[in-house]
């Protein structure tokens, strides 16, 4: 696998970085993601999306007929990379599963309306597909969509929707034939605002907030259809293998390392410094090597996705070895802070701001979302290694 930027890549990360000096300003980006949610929505945020709209930042990589610049996936890369890395909202679900979804499958009456906002940054959008009896198994999505005059009747319940208390549109799947389990499903684009809608607020371990939607006769005109009836399903496929990648950047990564390494640096422990304590220095040379495999697996992701290959198989390994190397590191952070480690951000004496106790819960989110951690092994041992279903 060879991966090396090309000298425009390389002057294109260097602008960024530059935007970034001048426009990453306190209330738009959070160098210490663990203390505050990234799904918390400001004005401030809504109008550094715009700014990097106007860059045609947004897109980079859809068609130019769409408003994009057909540039290689790899622009898309360095910036959802960069953002993390400062702690800014990213592009996230509205230029990924949406805006590619809807290119590819998409009515010509839903790009005109969608994709232009999309790509200038002026539109959020919440995913609907977890419900109570479809979590990892979500081709069992029992939210009923009933043929009616003109549209479709959605009554149901959607669960871990983390968007919706402050999205614009909802993407959500629905069932539309009873008859058929993964052929039987639906796309719809629903505005937030449906009377027929009621959230309610779900906080998790990692204090993010998440929540429960509930159906009530709503509403959804035929014209907001996604696609093919009954071909949902195959489109949601395709969308979490984007999403696997794109809400997984090695950026926070580096920044927790980095932050562990400061740390065992300045450290004392019985009035010797830490860093002189070999166990500390393995558990230190330990994180540092596998955020480099870490980052080695992400770009396998990046070299399918660049062959125009769904890399279905690279991005559960990548999600899932994520998942674990978040978790070691942030649990080497405590052992090696002791009692102090487990002080919240904002009580005094807490080491590194107290990130690294909430980093140790929140790294339990993270094995749930975008496909659960035994989902991701599934995936690997059945397409990867051609192993026989256990179930």
């Amino acid at each position: 696998m060879e991966f090396e930027f090309s000298s425009e890549e390389r002057a294109f990360a260097i602008e960024l970085e530059a935007f970034l000096d001048a426009h990453a300003t306190p209330d738009v980006a959070d160098p210490n993601p663990e203390q505050l949610s990234q799904t918390v929505d400001t004005p401030a945020k809504r109008a550094f999306m715009r700014k990097l709209g106007e860059r045609g930042w947004l897109g980079m990589s859809w068609p130019k007929e769409y408003g994009g610049q057909e540039k290689s996936g790899i622009y898309d890369f360095l910036l959802t990379e960069a953002l993390s890395r400062r702690g800014c909202p990213q592009p996230g679900k509205g230029v990924g599963i949406v805006g590619k979804t809807l290119i590819r499958h998409g009515s010509e009456k839903l790009k005109r309306e969608f994709l232009p906002q999309i790509i200038r940054g002026e539109i959020e959008f919440a995913i609907g597909y977890s419900e109570p009896q479809a979590g990892s198994d979500a081709a069992n999505m029992q939210l009923r969509a009933t043929r009616v005059d003109g549209g479709w009747q959605l009554d149901g319940r959607k669960i871990w929707t983390t968007s919706a208390h402050f999205a614009d549109w909802y993407w959500v799947g629905a069932r539309t034939d009873t008859s058929h389990k993964h052929k039987g499903i639906t796309l719809f684009l629903v505005p937030m605002r449906h009377p027929g809608l009621t959230i309610h607020a779900t906080w998790t371990i990692g204090d993010e907030r998440t929540n429960e939607v509930f159906f009530d006769a709503v509403f959804v005109p035929d014209d907001y259809v996604v696609g093919e009836l009954n071909h949902g399903w195959t489109y949601i496929c395709e969308a979490l293998d984007l999403e696997r990648f794109a809400m997984m950047p090695v950026g926070p990564l580096e920044q927790k390392v980095a932050a562990l390494c400061a740390f065992v640096r300045g450290a004392t422990r019985d009035g010797a410094p830490l860093r002189e304590d070999p166990r500390v220095r393995r558990s230190v040379a330990q994180a540092v090597t596998q955020l480099e495999v870490a980052r080695m697996l992400q770009r396998r992701v990046i070299s399918e996705a660049l062959r125009d290959r769904v890399p279905t198989v690279e991005s559960s390994r990548y999600k899932l070895f994520m998942n674990e190397v978040g978790q070691r590191v942030a649990d080497a952070a405590l052992d090696l802070m002791g009692a102090a480690g487990q002080l919240k951000c904002g009580e005094r004496g807490a080491p590194i701001g107290g990130r690294f106790e909430r980093s140790y819960r929140y790294t339990v989110v993270d094995t749930v979302g975008g496909g659960t951690s035994e989902i991701q092994k599934n995936i690997i041992a059945r397409r990867g290694l051609g192993l026989p279903p256990t179930f």
